[in-house]
């Protein structure tokens, strides 16, 4: 039997990470670890059942990797996250897809592409 996958996400700034992740798009954090003071911080945030680990190791993940996140309702969770006004991330109205569903994508500061989606109804 197989479990969810957890991806691991590069980042390259902790404050930018946690403001992006935390702040903006409403995760917890559940962990930060580092093997000692002033070394790359290995974090996981998580929302409902989503959760993701970001590292700034090098070689744990490739920046610009892309994920996709299932929401209960995109459009109110893009309405939320615009209400939050947040500097350099302003998510448009959710598209419709050939493949039956809405979505949002949004770029993280390492430049990961994060789609939040809703199946369209039949």
């Amino acid at each position: 039997m197989f479990g969810s996958p957890t991806p691991i996400l590069r980042s390259f700034d902790e404050a930018r990470a946690k403001a992006f992740y935390i702040d903006f798009l409403g995760f917890e954090l559940v962990f930060e670890h580092r093997f000692e003071p002033g070394l790359p911080l290995y974090m996981a945030v998580r929302r409902g059942d989503c959760e993701l680990h970001i590292s700034e190791h090098y070689g744990d993940a490739t920046p610009g990797s892309a994920i996709r996140i299932p929401v209960d309702d995109v459009t109110a969770y893009m309405e939320v996250l615009r209400s939050r006004n947040f500097g350099n991330a302003r998510p448009g109205v959710p598209e419709e897809t050939p493949w039956g569903s809405r979505e949002i994508t949004i770029t993280d500061p390492a430049g990961n592409r994060l789609t939040f989606y809703t199946d369209a109804p039949a």
